[in-house]
């Protein structure tokens, strides 16, 4: 229900973007007739028995698979563990480099895929590792095997990582008013905003795209972030790709709170996003 609505919060299309993802879903043949130009952002939820051709694309005549489909959209595997291990180990090169190339005998072809990877899953095979609610049935040995269906690798290519607890009645019957979608959106905007201007000279829209150069340039933080950063890679020992991920995130968190330069509060926001992996996958 989450994944559903991330879209709804997303950033308003670029005629650039819409254009290019128009290109892509004509070329897969999925363009409907009566639709000149896709004007929102794709949202593609595969199935968990999909093969990697359809994943990321090739064939007889190769065509773009559901990386590239949901090309400035949303990518959403639910039940992340029951996908085919070495099917989502093919995601490793498509999220750094933000592109897959399909080779054939005779030609090779290039086709984007800048998408918002979303999965869901389990702690365990019951359901309730770790919960307050009910006790988990499952062995040691069964939690493990089933986090090792999930390679450190491509975790370290996850930017955030969130535990969900179950949400209780009096939560779903609460009269509280809380931010609606449209108000997200605008926040959302502002940032992408803000963004955009400041990223204009290298042709890139987002934070998510800086290179560790820029993130150099732009991610700096004070002597007081530098020593909470370094404390939180020696206690979770974290690597080095979760470094710039890190500080990716918190110049996110800064630009949606407005301000010019990344502080403490942020910083802290941003690693706190990066801990439930050495919660869950700490012994793989």
């Amino acid at each position: 229900m989450m994944a559903k609505r991330i879209p709804t919060i997303l950033p308003n299309l670029s005629f650039e973007e819409a254009l290019e993802i128009t290109k892509i879903h004509s070329v897969a043949g999925i363009l409907p007739n009566d639709v000149p130009i896709i004007t929102t952002r794709p949202f593609r939820t595969p199935h968990h028995t999909i093969s990697r051709t359809a994943l990321v694309g090739g064939g007889k005549n190769p065509k773009p698979g559901e990386i590239s489909l949901a090309h400035f959209g949303v990518l959403f595997l639910d039940e992340l563990t029951e996908f085919n291990k070495s099917t989502l180990e093919v995601l490793r090169g498509p999220l750094e480099d933000r592109n897959i190339t399909i080779s054939r005998v005779n030609s090779s072809l290039t086709y984007p895929s800048k998408f918002i990877l979303i999965a869901s899953m389990n702690p365990c095979p019951c359901g309730y590792y770790g919960s307050n609610e009910k006790e988990c049935t499952c062995s040691e040995q069964a939690i493990t095997r089933y986090m090792s269906k999930i390679s450190g690798p491509l975790l370290d290519r996850i930017d955030i990582h969130i535990e969900v607890t179950p949400v209780k009645y009096q939560k779903l019957n609460s009269e509280e008013k809380v931010e609606t979608s449209a108000e997200i959106k605008e926040r959302v905007n502002k940032a992408r905003e803000i963004q955009f201007e400041r990223y204009k000279k290298y042709n890139i829209y987002s934070n998510g795209e800086l290179t560790p150069k820029l993130i150099e340039q732009y991610c700096k933080i004070d002597k007081k972030g530098k020593e909470i950063l370094q404390t939180s890679f020696e206690k979770l020992g974290l690597s080095a790709r979760t470094y710039g991920k890190i500080l990716k995130v918190a110049r996110t968190i800064a630009d949606l709170d407005g301000k010019e330069n990344i502080s403490v509060k942020h910083l802290a926001e941003a690693i706190q996003y990066r801990s439930l992996d050495r919660k869950y996958w700490k012994n793989n």
